[in-house]
């Protein structure tokens, strides 16, 4: 699949650094290809950290936006979030 802007939303933002939420059924390691996120080069800065849902799989993994030239954008690998419950 390709990125899709209705999927990201800005949850909070100060001083230059914003969270967003981000679904999509694609893995991880698509959505951590450098040029994924390019069509939200406007909207991301450097070291803003987006939560990315795979609605496939499903995982969470949290990814931080590690440079925007303003039109190509490359975010981190991606550090997953334990989904276990062991109770």
């Amino acid at each position: 699949m390709a990125f899709s802007a209705a999927n990201l939303t800005r949850l909070a933002g100060g001083s230059g650094v914003a969270l967003w939420h981000y679904t999509s059924a694609d893995a991880i390691a698509t959505v951590n290809t450098a040029g994924y996120f390019n069509d939200a080069a406007n909207m991301l800065n450097v070291r803003d950290v987006i939560i990315v849902v795979d609605s496939n799989t499903p995982t969470t993994n949290l990814v931080n936006v590690l440079s925007n030239d303003g039109s190509t954008v490359d975010v981190s690998d991606g550090t997953a979030i334990a989904e276990t419950d062991g109770d």
